[in-house]
């Protein structure tokens, strides 16, 4: 893709994202680009600032026989050359594209749950998210536009508007929002099929504002890890290891999911939530707020965002959010609440802050425009 666009991502990603200094090592890594003119762009430009480009191509259907044919012990070898090159890293820009979503569709669970174990948890929870300065995007595809049910053409102008966003006026207007979540305990979140309670008292709140994900806008925390009960449905689709779940459903009972359900793939997901004990609790609870990102897709980087809505994520906790919950599972799972998606509610400590997608408060308005 020759665009010009191209170069102000590639300019995002490495001076505002990665911040690269000179001496600096990044990884760029890629994953079934269909061309490699952001990647040369991305090594052009680090290298223009002083660092040290390195890349790391991969193709889905290669990884797909990798995955599908080996053992725990070629997994952990796998793991450890990985960390071995993660180590030695400062920064690390992660690009996937997809010819096919599908193409790990047919890799059973079980794999897939040793991929997790042995390669994503060590090398990528455990390494880069503690140690690096990382950000990780999608790249436009025919086969991403199809999943966003949009032409090719409209879907490469949506995705360079909201990833090419002014970060800088976000991170501004998610200040407030964040402030009154370090002062907030209770939290309520009402919604058709839903109705939670958790505290958040004493648990770091971290604004995103193109600095980790691209694209961005959240507000993100963790409940006190045994503190949420009570149930939520969440109404966005979610494709997690290749497999598709819909209407997915958790009850609480002092933070830990007692009961799980979906359409056509509750043992799936079951299976997923039983991996380690701290897949069953939560370690993050975040509000959406790009409203240039209205509508889900099934790609949890912009379904995460989407204004309005708020994910409660099953698994490992991030350290600048941290209640303590630990577990090689992170899993965004989407709840809109605008109008169309059924409203909801939004309580801090017995206030309603959002209501059907909308803040209310007035030092929260600025997060309304464009909804």
């Amino acid at each position: 893709m020759n665009d010009p666009r191209i170069d102000r991502l590639a300019e995002l990603l490495v001076s505002h994202s990665c911040r690269l200094k000179a001496g600096e090592n990044v990884l760029i890594e890629a994953f079934d680009l269909p061309e490699p003119n952001l990647v040369c762009r991305l090594v052009e430009k680090a290298a223009a600032a002083g660092a040290r480009p390195f890349v790391s191509w991969k193709n889905n259907t290669v990884m797909r026989s990798v995955y599908r044919t080996a053992t725990s012990d070629s997994l952990s070898l796998l793991g450890e050359f990985e960390s071995n090159v993660m180590s030695k890293m400062q920064a690390y820009i992660g690009v996937r594209g997809s010819a096919n979503s599908e193409e790990m569709a047919d890799v059973p669970g079980t794999q897939l749950d040793l991929v997790q174990q042995h390669v994503w948890k060590p090398v990528h929870i455990d390494m880069r998210v503690a140690n690096t300065k990382w950000v990780v995007l999608r790249y436009p595809t025919a086969s991403f536009a199809q999943s966003a049910r949009m032409s090719t053409a409209a879907f490469e102008d949506f995705y360079f508007d909201v990833c090419t966003a002014d970060y800088v006026t976000m991170a501004k207007n998610q200040a407030p929002l964040r402030e009154r979540m370090l002062a907030a305990e209770r939290v309520k979140i009402v919604a058709p099929g839903t109705a939670l309670e958790f505290s958040i008292k004493d648990i770091p709140v971290v604004t995103c504002n193109g600095l980790r994900n691209i694209p961005d806008g959240e507000v993100f925390t963790a409940p006190v890890r045994d503190s949420v009960n009570g149930v939520i449905t969440y109404n966005a689709g979610s494709r997690y290891q290749g497999t598709i779940f819909d209407k997915v459903r958790f009850e609480f009972r002092d933070g830990k999911i007692i009961d799980a359900s979906c359409q056509g793939q509750t043992k799936r997901l079951n299976e997923i939530l039983d991996v380690d004990e701290g897949a069953r609790y939560i370690g993050e609870w975040s509000l959406g707020c790009n409203n240039r990102i209205r509508h889900p897709m099934l790609d949890t980087l912009f379904d995460e965002k989407i204004g309005g809505s708020l994910h409660f994520t099953p698994g490992n906790a991030y350290a600048t959010a941290d209640n303590g919950n630990r577990s090689q599972v992170h899993w965004d799972l989407v709840l809109i609440q605008t109008p169309e998606y059924g409203g909801g509610e939004v309580w801090f400590d017995g206030q309603l802050v959002r209501k059907d997608g909308r803040f209310l408060p007035e030092d929260l308005q600025p997060l309304n425009e464009g909804l």
